[in-house]
């Protein structure tokens, strides 16, 4: 009796759990799966309207009309017009397109480059790997928001110019993480086992170390689009992004910001496209890596 409730205490998982628990983690797990359906649903917006604005608004995005200069928001302009007369619902439909360039063209840019580093330090010899390695800690020295603009100040602005500058910040971030990979299976037992062998040092890289190398570096990529967008926007509402009128997000809350007090709609509607665009493309990318992680 007493072997069996001493057995009992060591295994806690036997002890029924509570119906308050089991609700909780019912609920916890319906409104996970709630938001995952909500991010996937806006996200499918999202690629109609980079793809085919004019799909979801008739309505050209440059068109001024000073005579309906901030327009509340009614049947004819659902989301209001904006200093210029111009319908503030198309302008954010056809500024879906240029944001989501920016965030997986930056990712890219960096995944790409992060790679190719991470992969030369982690397998070329120890003078290139010390190199390297400093001139990475450099760069990380500075947040990834001012080296981006540290970078657009010798380019200048524009979209195009951007998207480097965010993509070379975030190379250090996912070059050490390729170095690290690099480093640990290239002294695991199979690529031993892969060198007695005979295979080349290039069947090596490309059969085995490559492709195991570069998942989490994926993986990290799905999670950080979303930042790439927040990134963007930021250096639009600055001055350093898409040049006006180009309907942008970040430059339309930047221009907004000075009405607030007779055109509150104007940046209410560009503040939530960012953070809803955001919210939903993280929550997309960190499902993507949990599957790929096989939890």
């Amino acid at each position: 009796m007493n072997a069996s409730r001493s057995t009992y205490q060591i295994y806690p998982e036997n002890v029924p759990k509570s119906p308050i628990t089991v609700r909780k983690k019912r609920v916890s797990f319906q409104l996970s799966h709630l938001g995952l359906a909500l991010s996937t649903l806006f996200a499918l917006f999202l690629a109609i309207a980079a793809l085919a604005p004019q799909r979801i608004v008739s309505v050209n995005p440059l068109e001024t009309n000073a005579r309906n200069a901030f327009s509340e928001p009614n049947a004819k302009n659902i989301l209001g017009t904006d200093e210029n007369g111009r319908d503030v619902l198309a302008r954010l439909v056809y500024g879906v397109r240029p944001s989501l360039i920016m965030g997986f063209g930056a990712t890219a840019i960096g995944v790409t480059a992060g790679a190719l580093i991470g992969l030369l330090s982690g397998l070329g010899p120890k003078f290139v790997d010390h190199l390297l390695m400093r001139a990475l800690d450099v760069l990380l020295a500075f947040p990834d928001l001012l080296l981006a603009l540290v970078i657009i100040t010798f380019w200048g602005q524009g979209l195009g110019n951007a998207i480097i500058a965010i993509g070379v910040a975030s190379i250090p971030r996912y070059a050490r993480v390729v170095r690290a990979q690099t480093f640990s299976i290239r002294n695991s037992g199979y690529v031993e086992a892969a060198v007695s062998l005979g295979l080349s040092r290039l069947q090596l890289i490309t059969k085995h170390i490559l492709p195991n190398a570069l998942k989490p570096l994926l993986v990290l990529a799905t999670i950080g689009i979303g930042g790439k967008i927040a990134s963007g926007a930021t250096l639009s509402f600055l001055g350093f992004g898409a040049p006006p009128p180009a309907p942008e997000w970040g430059a339309m809350l930047s221009i907004s910001r000075n009405y607030l007090s007779n055109a509150w709609w104007l940046t209410a509607t560009a503040g939530l496209a960012i953070t809803f665009t955001v919210i939903a493309i993280t929550s997309l990318g960190r499902a993507i890596s949990l599957r790929c992680e096989g939890r």
